[in-house]
């Protein structure tokens, strides 16, 4: 998605000259048109993200909007205390961008993964967090970006090949379905398209592409009253993601007694490092792994 990303950075610099772009010395092949496009308005803040952050609020208080961008641990767990203190506290409008969450930057191990990011800066004061699927999403989320006075977290990951999908907003349906609910956030929906037509067809699958979130939406209420079979996917933690996010709304929104379940990522399961496909299987996220867990959810019974 950084591609997508640059150009949707330079579409909006045209009409939108306050803005400027930070980078920890990083965006080889990636940021170069943006470079010659932002000028001296590009700034390569070296290996030091926490100086980068307290800088980036420093200039959004003084009227930009910085764009700050990173490897997602290197941008969000490394200078955490800056982001509360420096950007969140204040509620400035910076714009933080961290590339390859989840298991994004595969073989290279657990420094460059980031698998606890969507907890950790959801709960931030003023802080909103957006998970695009497709290339098309983030486009609409840098819009949305630019127009938002308070700090905000992109989360980048590989592109998910999802056909027709609804515009960009925090609840999508993307599919009906009958015996199974399945609520995901980010590119690893994309792996459910890749499961048989008779389990594909059973799912109803939806989308949230915003944290923290307030409300479900009315028609999913019916449809999981309806269904009572709940299941959440993410390429992140359990703790503090998209799991406990959406129990916590079914419990106080929902009238009857469902079944929830969910898929996450547990870490290092085998102890070994492989690319991104190997550690989604391994967390049954992918493959063999998901099927059975798709088949086993589609199974149950209240």
């Amino acid at each position: 998605m950084r591609v997508e990303f640059a150009q949707a950075v330079i579409n909006e610099y045209i009409s939108h000259k306050n803005i400027l772009f930070l980078t920890g010395d990083l965006g080889f092949m990636a940021l170069e048109k943006v470079q010659e496009t932002f000028g001296e308005k590009f700034i390569n803040m070296g290996i030091a993200e926490q100086n980068m952050i307290t800088m980036a609020a420093s200039l959004a208080h003084e009227g930009f909007v910085p764009f700050v961008y990173s490897i997602s641990p290197f941008v969000t767990l490394r200078p955490y205390e800056q982001i509360r203190n420096d950007v969140c506290l204040h509620n400035l409008p910076v714009k933080i961008v961290g590339n390859g969450g989840g298991y994004g930057y595969g073989i290279m191990g657990s420094t460059h993964h980031n698998i606890e990011d969507i907890g950790a800066m959801r709960i931030l004061p003023n802080m909103k967090v957006y998970v695009p699927v497709t290339s098309q999403d983030v486009f609409d989320v840098v819009g949305l970006m630019i127009q938002d006075p308070s700090p905000n977290y992109l989360r980048l990951n590989m592109t998910a090949a999802i056909p027709d999908l609804p515009k960009f907003a925090p609840w999508r349906k993307f599919k009906s379905g009958s015996k199974l609910i399945i609520i995901g956030t980010g590119p690893i929906l994309e792996n459910l398209y890749k499961l048989s037509i008779e389990l594909f067809e059973q799912i109803e699958i939806w989308s949230v592409g915003i944290f923290p979130m307030e409300e479900i939406p009315v028609e999913l209420i019916r449809k999981i009253d309806q269904i009572r079979n709940v299941l959440t996917i993410e390429e992140h933690k359990g703790q503090c993601g998209l799991n406990e996010a959406v129990a916590s709304l079914i419990l106080k929104k929902c009238s009857t007694s469902i079944i929830f379940d969910s898929i996450y990522a547990n870490g290092y399961i085998s102890g070994k490092y492989g690319n991104q496909t190997f550690h989604q299987e391994e967390n049954d996220l992918a493959g063999s792994g998901l099927l059975s867990r798709i088949q086993k959810a589609l199974n149950n019974i209240i």
